[in-house]
């Protein structure tokens, strides 16, 4: 861990670790939610959404690194231990209980959107005070919005398939 690195930011490094691990929980749930829904979806358009999911998928995993980097860099610790995601995330797991592909799709809308308030609130509570951690933020919120934005047209081509 850098020292100067952990000085130049201005709040309670511990508080920011652990939103972060908050945030690394979310990553982890997702990446499974959206791996786990491509293998089990069914239904028209299934080939386009289960390349979607995974392509999503690929990019949580991403995120989840890039927050264990920083947790790191921070002279903190990753979340260690898989049950102990479900005690720190903050948008939950939804099976898909329902494996039709426009409820795996609704699913995953609802992740998305819990993600894109959970990285704002953090963008919101560094912006002035960890430049370094801001960006990632700013980063991994562009994704996010583009995971929505992708999912959402999805179900309106399903819709207009439908005749809805």
């Amino acid at each position: 861990m850098g020292t100067k690195g952990r000085e130049i930011v201005g709040m309670d490094v511990d508080k920011l670790v652990e939103l972060l691990n908050k945030a690394y929980a979310d990553e982890w749930l997702a990446y499974y939610q959206y791996w786990v829904g491509a293998k089990v979806a069914k239904g028209p358009m299934r080939g386009a959404v289960v390349s979607e999911l995974m392509e999503h998928a690929d990019e949580e995993l991403k995120h989840a690194g890039m927050l264990t980097e920083r947790i790191i860099q921070l002279g903190g610790t990753p979340i260690l231990k898989p049950e102990d995601w479900y005690k720190m995330t903050n948008c939950g797991y939804d099976a898909p209980e329902d494996p039709s592909v426009e409820a795996v799709v609704k699913q995953n809308i609802k992740g998305e959107q819990c993600a894109i308030g959970v990285y704002s609130d953090l963008i919101e509570t560094i912006k002035d005070t960890d430049p370094v951690t801001y960006n990632m933020a700013v980063d991994i919120l562009e994704d996010e919005v583009e995971h929505e934005e992708d999912l959402q047209a999805i179900l309106e081509d399903m819709k207009m398939m439908k005749g809805r």
